[in-house]
C-alpha cells in the first residue's frame, strides 16, 4: 500500500494546483542574527586538561576495561571528542571501547545504532578505539517503587564507565536536568528497555524520572565520571567539563542554566507561516528544536516563537529517512514523504509516547505548492502581509530569511542585520525551492 501511495500520481486533475496557483508568496530578506559565538579553540587540549585533573585521573587505574558512552545526537565533535577521552584513558594504561548509549535510536537495534555512530564520524579509525554494540541489558537496582533500573550488558562488565553528553534544555518537558548527563544515564546507558522505563510515565513525569533512575545508576553502576559538552549558538563546541561522579548531581543544573542561555533563538516573536528547509534527528531529538522553532509536541515545554504554520521541505541525508518531527509541519512536501523511513521513525514515537511526532501532515507535490499552501491559510492578511520567516534548519538560524512585512522590525533590532534587498524566492521547473 506504501509503494502504491509513493509510486502514484499526485494531482492528477491539477485541482490543488488551481487552488493554490494564485496565492502570493512574499518577497523575502536575508538576515543575520547576532548569537553567542564563544568557541574552544582546541580540543584536544581542553579535553586532556580536564581529565588530566587529579580528583578525575584518580579514577584510572592501569590495565582497567572502561566504557566510553556515545549518543544519537549531532553534537559537533563528538568523534574528536570521544577519540581524546579514549586518548586520554589509553595513556592511562586502561583498556576503553565505546558503545552505542542511544535508547531506542538507530531503529533500537544494535546494527542500527552501530550505523548512528558512523553517520556522527564515529568509528573504530576514528576514535582509535573498538566499537561495541549490543541491546542487551542487565538490572542492576530498583528505584522505591519497584522498578527496575536497567544498563547495558557490555558497560556493566566494564570495570568503569565514562558518561559523555551534551548539556542543553530538553524539547519536550522542563526541570533541573534536561538534556545531559543525568538523561544519558538513566535513558541512553539504559538502552531501549531501560528508555522505556523511563518513559513509561509519559513527559508529564519525566523531569521526576529522569533524576529517578540516572540516581540509581550512580548509586549502583561504575561510573568513573562524566564529561559534559556545551554549545554554543553556532552548535560549536564552547566548553567541555569533567565532572567527579559524585558532583554530577549538584553541577549539572548551573551548566543547563549556561547551556540555556547560549541557545540560538529566532528574533522575531510572532510568526506566520515558519519554512523550515530540512528536519533530521541530526539536528534534534524531534527533528526541528522546539526550544528554536516553538514547535513543541507536549504541554510540559513552552515557548517563543509563536507560529501559526509550519511547513518542512525536507530531511536531512544524515537523518536516514527518520522523519520524527514532522507531525509538527501543517504542510510537507512528497519528497519528505518518500524519503520516510517509518522502520526508524515509529520506535522514537512509541518509545517517548508521543505519537504527534511522527503523523504526517498535509503532503504537498512541490515545495511551492507547501509554502503557498501555508499562507493561504492566512490569506486574511495578503500575501505581502504575511509575516514569513525561513531556516535552513534548527542547528543552524545564524541566518535566516524574512519576509519584506519584516524589515522594519529587524531593522529595529539590535540583534539582526539585514544582509540584502528584498527577492522574490526561486523555484525550477518542477517547484522545488532553489535554495541559497
Amino acid at each position: 500500500m506504501s509503494q502504491i501511495i509513493r509510486e502514484s500520481e499526485w494531482d492528477r486533475h491539477g485541482v490543488i494546483k488551481r487552488m493554490l496557483d494564485g496565492i502570493t508568496i512574499p518577497r523575502m530578506v536575508r538576515v543575520r542574527q547576532n548569537l553567542d559565538a564563544t568557541r574552544i579553540e582546541s580540543i584536544p587540549a581542553t579535553v586532556r586538561a580536564e581529565l588530566s585533573r587529579p580528583e578525575i585521573a584518580a579514577t584510572v587505574r592501569s590495565g582497567m576495561s572502561i566504557a566510553i558512552t556515545c549518543g544519537s545526537r549531532g553534537v559537533a565533535n563528538i568523534a574528536e571528542i570521544t577519540r581524546e577521552i579514549a586518548s586520554a584513558l589509553k595513556a592511562a594504561g586502561a583498556h576503553p571501547f565505546v558503545f552505542p548509549a542511544m535508547g531506542s535510536h538507530g531503529g533500537g537495534n544494535a546494527e542500527g545504532q552501530l550505523k548512528v555512530l558512523a553517520n556522527l564520524g564515529v568509528t573504530e579509525a576514528s576514535v582509535g578505539v573498538p566499537i561495541r554494540s549490543s541491546m542487551d541489558v542487565v538490572q542492576i537496582g530498583t528505584l522505591e517503587d519497584g522498578r527496575p533500573v536497567m544498563i547495558d550488558r557490555l558497560a556493566s562488565e566494564a570495570d568503569g564507565i565514562v558518561v559523555v553528553g551534551r548539556v542543553k534544555p530538553h524539547t519536550a518537558f522542563r526541570g533541573p536536568y534536561e538534556s545531559g548527563l543525568f538523561k544519558m544515564l538513566a535513558i541512553g546507558l539504559g538502552k531501549h528497555r531501560g528508555a522505556e522505563m523511563c518513559h513509561d510515565q509519559g513527559f508529564a513525569r519525566m523531569a521526576e524520572n529522569v533524576p529517578a533512575f540516572a540516581r540509581a545508576i550512580l548509586r549502583s553502576a561504575k561510573i568513573l565520571f562524566g564529561v559534559a559538552i556545551i554549545e554554543n549558538a553556532h552548535d560549536e563546541t564552547c566548553r567541555i567539563v569533567a565532572l567527579e561522579k559524585g558532583r554530577i548531581e549538584a553541577d549539572e543544573p548551573a551548566l543547563l542554566e549556561e547551556a540555556r542561555s547560549r541557545m540560538a533563538r529566532i528574533g522575531v516573536s510572532n510568526i506566520d507561516v515558519m519554512i523550515v528547509d530540512e528536519i533530521g534527528k541530526n539536528h534534534s531529538g524531534d527533528g526541528m528544536d522546539p526550544n528554536i522553532t516553538g514547535s513543541y509536541s507536549t504541554e510540559y515545554a513552552s515557548g517563543d516563537p509563536a507560529v501559526k504554520q509550519y511547513v518542512v521541505l525536507d530531511v536531512d541525508p544524515a537523518s536516514y529517512g527518520n522523519i520524527v518531527g514532522v507531525g509538527r509541519a501543517d504542510f510537507t512536501t512528497k519528497r519528505v514523504y518518500d524519503q520516510a523511513d517509518f522502520d526508524a521513525t515509529y520506535p522514537n514515537a512509541l518509545t517517548a509516547k508521543v505519537p504527534l511526532v511522527a503523523k504526517m501532515p498535509m503532503v504537498l507535490a512541490t515545495d511551492k505548492l507547501a509554502i503557498q499552501a501555508a499562507i493561504k491559510m492566512c490569506s486574511e492578511l495578503g500575501g505581502d502581509g504575511v509575516r514569513v520567516v525561513r531556516i535552513r534548519n534548527s542547528s543552524h538560524v545564524d541566518e535566516i530569511f524574512v519576509s519584506e512585512s519584516l524589515v522594519a522590525e529587524i531593522e529595529s533590532s539590535a540583534g539582526m542585520k539585514v544582509l540584502e534587498a528584498p527577492a522574490e524566492m526561486r523555484f525550477d521547473e518542477t517547484g522545488a525551492l532553489i535554495r541559497t
